[in-house]
C-alpha cells in the first residue's frame, strides 16, 4: 500500500516499505539497540532480523491525519529501557517526517528481547 501526498506540484505515492526501511534505519543508529525482531513472533521467541531485513520489523499504518509506525526490536542487556525506548521514538519520528514529510501521529515501540552484546 503507498500513501498519497499532494502539493502544489502534483501527487507522490509513497510506498509503506520506504517508510520502514527509514524506520528501521533510524532506530537500528539508536544505542542500545541490538536489532530489529521479526513481526510475527510465536511462541514466544523473537528471531533477530539481520541488516538487509529492517523494514521486517516494522508495520506501518495510515491515518487520515498521518502514519502511525509500529516496531518490534530486541534491546540490549544491562541498558535503561525507557531511555533507549525514548530515543528510538524520537529519531525515528524526526527521519521519517524529516525525509518523507509525513506528519507521524505515533511510534509504538514493542520490546521482544533482551540480549547480551558479545
Amino acid at each position: 500500500m503507498a500513501i498519497k501526498v499532494e502539493n502544489a506540484h502534483g501527487a507522490v505515492f509513497i510506498n509503506n516499505d520506504v517508510i520502514a526501511t527509514i524506520a528501521g534505519a533510524a532506530a537500528i543508529e539508536c544505542y542500545g539497540l541490538v536489532g530489529m525482531a521479526s513481526r510475527n513472533t510465536t511462541g514466544g521467541i523473537a528471531n533477530l532480523l539481520k541488516k538487509e531485513n529492517l523494514s521486517k520489523g516494522v508495520r506501518i499504518h495510515s491515518e487520515d491525519e498521518g502514519i502511525v509506525i509500529d516496531l518490534f526490536v530486541i534491546v540490549q542487556f544491562g541498558t535503561k529501557i525507557s531511555v533507549v525506548a525514548q530515543n528510538i521514538i524520537e529519531r525515528v519520528k524526526y527521519s521519517v517526517e524529516n525525509q518523507t514529510g509525513l506528519k507521524v501521529l505515533k511510534v509504538n515501540l514493542n520490546i521482544e528481547g533482551v540480549r547480551v552484546q558479545a
